[in-house]
């Protein structure tokens, strides 16, 4: 079967919203093995969604539309649905009901456009929002469903979650898929591909799905069984055989995070950890603390942006920084080595660099980053040459810091244990 994605809103096509409720509705049916083939994003205008509906259903069997059912005039894909399906709108009152409920447990007015939202098709099946005013609906013709959902993101994804997947899978007989999702970082997605190139060709032969799914500083690598999870264990010896290949950069599987799989090895050891940053200005501790339990291992987050605070904060000499310069192996290192002893932790992470996209020199130009870990026995410091976008540039220095500590922290393990 195929699954159409039709999204409406004004707003969207001129880039005022961001579309995000098309690539969630898409993962989802993937999940329980629905193809998505097609999606559309149209205006406002009964023309536009007319001739959405009119496409979707000559090349999709399922067709799910978000948008344009709120209580405003200009939400008209209530309407456009009763033309299309030749049908009229009528006060189901059990939605009514559920209406006013809402409205008197929040204490607010109900006006006669919110009443207004309890006329439904009558051909449809209503689909219950129990987050909103807005209800879903279900249509079927000829074979083939067409669901109308709100666009606000929490109110679809509850109606999606507790009734439609489940009766989707069960009106298309749908097998669900079986996905697994190997996460890796400080790697290109095409030099990925070249690595493991012959891992790919196995992969594809033996009937299976990969999908390179990149992000800044993040790739993750999904493998599909079109089986379900019969294939299971031939998928996991997949994913077992890239984090041997690719050790340090592979660090978790099923979308886990970067931090807490680091976070998890703190813990592990019971060792601790301080941040010294500069061009990242607290994100590697702000990453950190994403994950649960950090306060077990986070000892302090130092956000040393000048050269006076470097050396006030984290006692890099000044001598090191105008000799050297901010951005320098010789300084990222003093600043992790000096934090780590102010703060008293085992580890002691630091980053210094020009982000962007001013700044930068001839010698170091922008995307030039220094990170630099100190441990109990070394301080180890790498050089990152990124480009000049500075959103991305910070991002991937936060990863690059973390993996760098995670796979310090695996290494030292193994040698602690003999492994």
């Amino acid at each position: 079967m195929k699954a159409e994605i039709i999204s409406i809103g004004d707003e969207l096509l001129i880039g005022q919203t961001i579309n995000t409720n098309a690539s969630w509705i898409g993962s989802e049916l993937a999940l329980i093995g629905v193809r998505v083939c097609s999606g559309q994003v149209v205006s406002d205008t009964r023309e536009a969604i007319v001739a959405a509906f009119d496409l979707a259903f000559d090349r999709s069997d399922l067709i799910i539309v978000t948008g344009g059912l709120g209580p405003t005039k200009d939400d008209i894909t209530k309407h456009v649905l009763c033309d299309y399906f030749n049908t009229t709108l009528k006060i189901k009152e059990d939605v009514l009901k559920r209406i006013e409920s809402y409205f008197a447990g929040r204490k607010r007015p109900m006006l006669d456009v919110n009443i207004q939202q309890a006329a439904l098709p009558e051909a449809c099946q209503v689909i219950d929002n129990f987050l909103g005013t807005a209800s879903g609906m279900w249509f079927e013709k000829d074979g083939k469903v067409l669901i109308s959902l709100p666009g606000v993101p929490y109110e679809m994804k509850g109606m999606m979650q507790n009734v439609l997947l489940d009766k989707i899978k069960d009106y298309f007989k749908v097998k669900a898929l079986y996905h697994k999702t190997v996460m890796a970082t400080g790697i290109g997605e095409s030099f990925l591909a070249e690595e493991m190139k012959d891992w790919e060709e196995r992969i594809l032969a033996d009937g299976f799905g990969l999908a390179y799914l990149p992000s800044p500083g993040i790739v993750k690598l999904r493998l599909t069984s079109y089986k379900g999870e019969e294939d299971s264990e031939r998928i996991q010896a997949y994913c077992e055989e890239v984090k041997t290949r690719l050790p340090y950069h592979v660090f978790g599987e099923d979308d886990i995070s970067l931090a807490k799989v680091v976070g998890d090895l703190l813990l592990q050891t019971g060792e601790t950890l301080t941040t010294v940053e500069s061009c990242t200005g607290g994100g590697i501790a702000s990453e950190l603390v994403t994950a649960p339990g950090s306060s077990g291992y986070l000892k302090a987050g130092l956000i040393t942006y000048t050269e006076e605070m470097k050396t006030k904060l984290a006692a890099v000499p000044p001598e090191v920084i105008e000799e050297f310069g901010v951005v320098s192996q010789e300084t990222a290192e003093a600043m992790a080595r000096g934090g780590r002893e102010r703060i008293e932790t085992e580890y002691c992470l630091s980053c210094t660099g020009f982000a962007g996209p001013d700044g930068g020199d001839e010698k170091n130009p922008v995307g030039t980053i220094w990170i630099a870990l100190a441990t109990p026995e070394q301080v180890i410091s790498k050089k990152l040459n990124l480009g000049d976008n500075r959103e991305r540039n910070i991002k991937m220095t936060i990863f690059a810091a973390l993996n760098l500590l995670r796979f310090t922290l695996l290494q030292r393990k193994n040698l602690s244990t003999g492994g």
